[in-house]
């Protein structure tokens, strides 16, 4: 069982009565695409001590440099692209010529000939992906399809790593003169214009314009382009003519060698064991990963530190779920985890209940929505009629959770005499009670399995 994270609660943030499901409050709108805002105040955040925010990048847009103080967990729900990471100390891997070339290189392109390159990973983004971010550590991200790139991202402000601000997390930028996500001055409701930058800027807009161009050796013309006063584009911005970087192939099955390689390799570098090679994704959303799996129900997948360990640094999880239409997802809860779920496709009804036996939470969650289950609430997940899937961020880098009805279950663990007693109900209907259900997660809808015994009498 995970350790979880260090939590400094202020008065009852969890003692909750009822849970709505919740969109975002605030639209921030760039040249290149959307950042959607949550609001951090709603008691199920402060709960959590989560903020979560939603990016739309269109296709040539490239979302600026930036990074936050708490680490985060970025969902692909959409599209494809490529994201760059900024990892101090980490070499530039990525070169277009031979570093013995380089310096020649280098002289021919300040002369005027074609430019050489070199810089840190590319990672490709595609539909299903997570990414685990550290803080603290900057990345940019471009969408290279031909559809919006769209992205849900979780920032565990609450994390030990985070020392700022709890409530209002603070992201730094690195170009540009973009608008905080997050802020106290927030309207709810509210959508904010490429035009609306108010007090936004980036780590270099602060230092003297002097002082930029001594520590990079470059014009104080260039300097004040990277104080950026005048760009209006906002935190997302459209590349005219493409983005041209070094990278390797996209191919999955290329990928998919590539990692088989990797483990069949008896022998190691040193620098496979570094952060600046360790693995930072998985796609949750491939149905072959699924660790729970029911032809009429559907399936679940979990990533955690077992299957992605850099999430023991950040102490956070996922779960994606697949439900089919009418199926159910044993109630359980959770044990040492908050579980943020967001609606990816489909719809399905969720009903939470809290210590005290009451309903908190009994309404539809729909595509773009999300509700937070708070650690150790009941819950309990059908599909509608069109299916339903969804994506739950965990803070905790191994959640478990138990179930309360099916094979594995916490009634299927008790003696026949312990429910007959505590439920006041007779041996036989104890019986039928712990053995009914012979799945253990997912179940198929009642009438489906009610066909199934009336053929086999």
């Amino acid at each position: 069982m995970g350790q979880g994270r260090m939590r400094e609660m202020q008065g009852n943030e969890c003692q909750i009565d009822r849970l709505t499901a919740l969109e975002p409050t605030n639209r921030i709108q760039a040249e290149g695409g959307l950042t959607e805002v949550w609001d951090t105040q709603d008691q199920q955040f402060q709960c959590s001590g989560v903020s979560v925010i939603r990016r739309t990048i269109e296709p040539n847009g490239l979302l600026l440099p930036s990074f936050t103080s708490g680490p985060e967990l970025i969902y692909i729900e959409q599209g494809n692209g490529i994201s760059g990471l900024m990892i101090p100390g980490c070499p530039e891997t990525f070169e277009s010529m031979s570093q013995e070339s380089w310096r020649e290189g280098m002289e021919r392109g300040m002369r005027g000939g074609r430019f050489q390159d070199q810089h840190q990973k590319i990672r490709h983004l595609r539909q299903g992906h997570i990414f685990a971010m550290p803080a603290g550590v900057a990345h940019w991200a471009y969408n290279t399809g031909n559809e919006p790139l769209v992205a849900v991202i979780l920032i565990d402000t609450s994390n030990h790593a985070n020392q700022l601000d709890k409530d209002y997390p603070k992201r730094f930028y690195l170009a540009g003169k973009p608008q905080q996500e997050h802020s106290r001055h927030q309207h709810r409701g509210g959508e904010s214009q490429r035009g609306e930058r108010g007090s936004g800027g980036n780590v270099f807009s602060g230092l003297g314009t002097k002082t930029i161009a001594q520590s990079f050796g470059v014009s104080e013309d260039i300097a004040e382009k990277l104080q950026a006063e005048q760009d209006e584009r906002g935190n997302i911005v459209l590349v005219q003519e493409g983005l041209h970087v070094i990278k390797p192939p996209s191919s999955r099955s290329y990928d998919d060698e590539r990692e088989q390689r990797r483990h069949r390799s008896p022998r190691s570098n040193g620098l496979e064991e570094t952060i600046c090679s360790a693995r930072l994704s998985e796609n949750i959303d491939e149905p072959s990963k699924a660790d729970v799996y029911s032809p009429e129900a559907g399936r679940l997948t979990t990533l955690n530190s077992f299957n992605l360990p850099i999430l023991s640094n950040l102490r956070l999880s996922a779960e994606k779920g697949v439900l089919y239409r009418n199926a159910i997802m044993a109630p359980h809860y959770n044990l040492n985890a908050h579980s943020i779920i967001y609606g990816v496709r489909g719809r399905g009804r969720i009903q939470i209940v809290n210590a005290q036996g009451n309903s908190v939470f009994d309404d539809e969650l729909r595509q773009g929505q999300l509700v937070v289950v708070p650690q150790n609430f009941a819950v309990v997940k059908q599909a509608g009629e069109e299916g339903f899937e969804w994506i739950a961020f965990k803070t905790c880098e191994n959640a478990l959770f138990q179930t309360l009805a099916g094979r594995t279950s916490a009634i299927r663990a008790m003696p026949l005499e312990v429910i007959s007693n505590i439920y006041q109900i007779s041996r036989e209907q104890a019986y039928r009670l712990k053995f009914s259900r012979s799945e253990t997660t997912l179940f198929r809808p009642e009438n489906q399995g009610r066909q199934r015994r009336d053929l086999a009498a």
